[in-house]
């Protein structure tokens, strides 16, 4: 009877994963078959793939590079900021702000940056102050890629701290009574114990980095072009289905194999 009740509680959640995962991600499969016609087709794929047409393979390139450097950018100031967090006496206090830019609607925030970075924005106005004069600080790649670190930070440092929170201080005390100093400490037993931490911030990081098109649009001006934004053009602005759920495939593809790439590995 107990093992019953359990199986049901299982049901919403087999129902929820149907209807809202396995459901869309069929359909994006079987559109991406799908010729302007209506016809099934594997043109889709040749074009996405042909040698002679190199867009969309750079495009993919590029969606790997900026999420790839976005995710370095969270990862080099996360970990530190997890760390110093979990020395700290109220370090759930200060964990809570800064999870709580998280609560703010992105396109707010967005839109915040486009006052910060633009022409007469803050930024200009206090350069201009000092006689640097405006610079063209929004749409650009460093915006783009400041702005899209900002947001995915708290993603990053919430794993981390939570890694590092759980560690067992027992083996710290005991690696310095073995004769470790900090450094030594800290790179042969904090940071590999840490590393499931690591690896759910960069899944939490670099998989949402793929696919990033409002930012592209508004913070970089278009200028910074990924799959994401060829995504949203085939679906909203061409009509062409079949090369938008081509390109979808392709990226679940890559969220796939990079949650592959970062699962931890068990030594047999």
């Amino acid at each position: 009877m107990k093992k019953t009740t359990s199986s049901l509680f299982a049901v919403p959640y087999v129902i929820w994963i149907c209807l809202f995962v396995l459901a869309p991600v069929a359909l994006i499969v079987y559109q991406s078959f799908l010729g302007l016609d209506g016809g099934f087709t594997l043109a889709n794929y040749r074009e996405y793939f042909a040698s002679q047409n190199l867009t969309y393979l750079k495009m993919s390139f590029n969606s790997v590079l900026y999420a790839g450097i976005i995710t370095l950018v969270t990862l080099l100031i996360s970990y530190p900021t997890a760390y110093f967090l979990t020395l700290l006496k109220h370090k759930q206090l200060w964990l809570m702000l800064i999870i709580l830019p998280t609560w703010i609607n992105l396109l707010l925030k967005t839109y915040a940056f486009i006052g910060i970075f633009g022409q007469n924005g803050s930024i200009n106005s206090f350069l201009t102050f000092f006689g640097v004069g405006p610079q063209q600080i929004l749409f650009t790649d460093f915006s783009f890629i400041f702005v899209a670190s900002y947001i995915e930070l708290p993603f990053m440092i919430l794993p981390i701290f939570n890694a590092l929170d759980d560690l067992d201080h027992n083996l710290i005390n005991a690696s310095y009574d073995l004769g470790a100093n900090r450094w030594d400490t800290f790179r042969h037993v904090v940071f590999p114990l840490s590393l499931n931490g690591v690896r759910s911030g960069v899944q939490s990081v670099f998989i949402p980095s793929l696919s990033l098109f409002m930012l592209t649009r508004l913070i970089g001006g278009n200028r910074v072009i990924t799959l994401g934004t060829a995504i949203e053009q085939h679906f909203l602005t061409t009509h062409n289905l079949g090369m938008g759920s081509t390109i979808g495939v392709v990226l679940i593809a890559a969220m796939l194999f990079i949650m592959w790439l970062t699962k931890e590995r068990r030594k047999g």
